[in-house]
């Protein structure tokens, strides 16, 4: 059976971060700390140093005024000057443009650039991530296999056009934020489903190092082991294993 609770809070580094985020503001961040989606949009949030107000969803115990706001019930989800608004990628790009005089940017500034970078935003979006998930969701040798080889393709492809030490070179940009949570939890690919950053090349182990050490990443990372609790029981049975991936993306209403 599907589990009826989850961690309540962040921890570590992540609950400090909460915890100075309490305050009321203009704009008001409705997250999980458990969600990958959620963690994209805070990434952005504390790289910019947007003031705002964090507000913890439970996924099993979702409240009246968040789905009001938020019919779809998904995090994240954001209240600015009192309208709604949700979608990760989406909310990074918002907090780009409501918030232009807070550095750095997330996107760069010339045309071309910025459209390269959302093409591989979109490419982290639509195949990275969805890549760690399949994996994470493969049941049997064979098809964790198959998993596994479809998402090193991915990343090798990914991983050529990296300039370093981020994915435009020296700024850090939505690109990076945009695959940042699946590289701070991927230690749970790699214990479980024999996932390993070397064996997908140097470039890439190099990049995900560099991405996990960012100041915005850090200060929005809750301990591993409580990452890993909410993964774990749910890797060894198919049913569970879907149920686990829709509600940790964000994606259950129950």
């Amino acid at each position: 059976m599907p589990p009826t609770e989850t961690f309540p809070h962040a921890t570590s580094t992540a609950l400090s971060t909460v915890e100075s985020h309490q305050t009321p503001q203009d704009l008001i961040f409705y997250a999980g700390w458990w969600c990958p989606f959620a963690h994209r949009s805070w990434i952005a949030l504390e790289e910019k140093g947007i003031p705002y107000q964090y507000k913890e969803v439970n996924p099993f115990k979702k409240e009246k005024h968040f789905l009001d706001i938020n019919p779809r019930g998904l995090v994240p989800a954001i209240e600015y000057q009192g309208k709604a608004l949700f979608e990760s990628l989406v909310l990074c790009e918002f907090l780009e443009d409501a918030y232009p005089n807070h550095k750095p940017s997330i996107l760069p500034g010339d045309a071309y650039t910025k459209a390269h970078a959302r093409i591989w935003t979109d490419f982290a979006g639509k195949t990275l991530a969805p890549g760690f998930m399949r994996l994470l969701m493969a049941q049997g040798q064979e098809k964790q296999d198959v998993a596994r080889t479809e998402l090193y393709d991915a990343i090798r492809k990914f991983s050529a056009q990296i300039k370093g030490p981020y994915f435009l070179g020296e700024e850090f940009s939505l690109v990076d934020i945009a695959i940042a949570p699946w590289v701070v939890r991927d230690f749970i690919a790699a214990e479980h489903r024999g996932y390993s950053r070397s064996d997908v090349g140097t470039e890439w182990k190099q990049y995900a190092e560099h991405v996990e050490q960012r100041g915005s990443v850090l200060r929005t990372k809750s301990d591993l082991d409580k990452y890993a609790e909410n993964w774990v029981p749910y890797l060894k049975d198919e049913a569970q294993s879907q149920f686990a991936i829709a509600l940790r993306a964000g994606r259950a209403i129950p």
